[in-house]
């Protein structure tokens, strides 16, 4: 067994101490949230995009090249999510509001790599990572009907039983289409459905559309909680 196999197999628990419940990782995550905050508040919009202003511009490179070496064509990668307590409609009011409301916190606090999300003079933009790479792109009729590229997809569900659906074309700023979005959502008894599938160029490693699977669950968990909690 080497070093890191005797590593991975220590266990901690926590037996007694601190008030109130959660694990040592529940622990971490609430302290690593409180930072992150603190991070963001005080760089701000153009200190983050300071910060990162050269990622960014790798991060772009990456997706134009991807974009270019694909032409135009797309994988897809879906992620549902089951909701309980909360209907699709009271969700997608609040994150309409949240996008239309012009302040960024509610949007970044979802994710640890959501970096800027607001309307600027072009349309909304987001910086946020795309697998490992760090772009600022933007988000084109987010929060209408499908877009006609839509109605031939596979992805696209019935509409008895997802009613509610958006679509955007994600593209850099000067133009180029680099990604598309399809979110579509279904009452159930108790809930909801979401249906969250993301396009790629079909150059883009797997491992990007992997990683950005995860990245909705993360943030749209995250952004349904923080409806649920509105609500109440």
């Amino acid at each position: 067994m080497t070093d890191n196999q005797k590593a991975q197999a220590v266990t901690v628990t926590l037996d007694s101490g601190p008030t109130g419940t959660g694990s040592i990782d529940d622990m971490e995550l609430f302290y690593a949230r409180r930072a992150l905050d603190r991070f963001r508040t005080r760089l701000g919009r153009e200190g983050l995009l300071d910060l990162l202003a050269e990622d960014i511009e790798k991060g772009n490179d990456f997706l134009r090249e991807c974009a270019r070496t694909s032409d135009g064509k797309f994988n897809a990668g879906t992620t549902v999510l089951t909701a309980r307590g909360l209907t699709s409609g009271e969700f997608l009011a609040w994150m309409d509001a949240a996008f239309e409301g012009g302040d960024e916190r509610p949007l970044l606090a979802a994710h640890p790599e959501h970096y800027v999300m607001g309307a600027d003079e072009i349309g909304a933009r987001v910086v946020e990572n795309i697998g490992p790479h760090v772009c600022s792109f933007y988000m084109g009729g987010w929060g209408t009907a499908a877009m006609a590229w839509a109605d031939d997809a596979a992805e696209l569900l019935p509409e008895a039983e997802f009613p509610n659906r958006k679509s955007s074309n994600l593209f850099l700023e000067d133009g180029t289409v680099v990604g598309r979005a399809l979110i579509q959502f279904g009452d159930t008894a108790d809930g909801f459905t979401a249906s969250l599938t993301v396009y790629f160029p079909t150059a883009c490693p797997e491992d990007v559309l992997d990683h950005h699977m995860r990245h909705y669950a993360v943030e749209f968990r995250n952004w349904i909680v923080a409806a649920a909690e509105a609500r109440a």
